[in-house]
């Protein structure tokens, strides 16, 4: 899969909501997107998902990911691995499949060609003061499991691994290829690390970020990368875990923090969207930024 200069593959980790997932894919085009959908998702809506795309999705092999599993990391860096094999694209973006683009593939591109060789990662070392009483730290620091949506935690502490330093932030990142490559390096190369981490909670927000943050698994990155998130996400101030879904209604803030121009760099992703929520709102972003012109030509037709 043959791709231009400076254009992500994209990584896309999905587990319901096919109308979306292909909408989303569209969206993408041109770009390549290798694609992993939950091993629990129903044989139905997997065939709805995954039947007839286009040659440039990629299916990874199918993982049984959930809510705060570490399995979530194994289907990140199997895209990694995946993208990094058959493009040759000067960045790996990683998104969810209730993401969505807001900006055109060439807006993209341009971005990543004034980047080139930089990550766009938002990230803070642990303790942090908005993780909680412990800053985070407790998440590594002891085992956990993941059992029905709630948290299991063993209350004996043990010792992080040697030369790591405990970094956390979003899973959703864009990485240029040389970063991408040392997470999987740095998996092939240190299996004491990914034995530790699976026991760590929610595993998708301090692993590679951990990884990519320490100076002795991956020299120069804390020069090498971008310290903003390509990502707009509707957080509306009430308290809760994730994001909520995003309807018309939200329309205005999004564009609006689109096209903030007190912001240097854009955020050219948004979330989170569903077929039943957001399809009126995923309209107006198609016509603000160009996105799936020949669908939305022949739907007007």
């Amino acid at each position: 899969m043959a791709i231009s200069p400076a254009a992500p593959a994209c990584v896309v980790l999905a587990h319901e909501d096919p109308v979306h997932v292909r909408r989303l894919v569209e969206a993408l085009d041109p770009f390549p997107v290798f694609l992993h959908c939950d091993s629990r998702t129903p044989d139905d809506v997997h065939q709805a998902m995954t039947e007839g795309l286009p040659d440039r999705v990629r299916l990874l092999p199918r993982i049984r990911t959930g809510w705060a599993r570490w399995e979530n990391v194994e289907a990140e860096v199997a895209g990694y691995r995946a993208a990094l094999a058959e493009t040759d694209a000067t960045h790996v973006a990683v998104l969810t499949g209730s993401d969505y683009p807001l900006a055109s593939p060439a807006e993209t591109t341009a971005l990543l060609e004034a980047h080139r060789d930089r990550s766009f990662v938002f990230a803070h070392p642990l303790p942090h003061p908005e993780w909680g009483r412990d800053g985070g730290v407790g998440r590594i620091r002891y085992r956990h499991w993941a059992w029905r949506k709630h948290m299991l935690r063993l209350p004996v502490p043990r010792r992080a691994p040697r030369d790591v330093v405990l970094t956390g932030g979003s899973q959703l990142k864009v990485l240029a290829r040389r970063h991408a490559a040392a997470v999987v390096d740095t998996v092939d190369r240190r299996p004491d690390l990914t034995d530790f981490w699976r026991r760590t909670w929610v595993a998708d927000e301090t692993f590679v970020l951990s990884v990519l943050g320490s100076p002795a698994l991956v020299p120069g990155f804390a020069d090498e990368h971008v310290p903003h998130s390509l990502w707009w996400i509707g957080w509306d101030g009430t308290a809760q875990k994730s994001p909520p879904w995003l309807t018309i209604e939200d329309a205005g803030r999004l564009l609006a923090g689109r096209t903030d121009t007190a912001d240097a760099l854009p955020q050219v992703f948004a979330r989170k969207f569903s077929t039943d929520r957001s399809a009126d709102l995923l309209d107006v972003v198609d016509g603000a930024f160009g996105l799936r012109p020949g669908l939305a030509a022949a739907v007007a037709s």
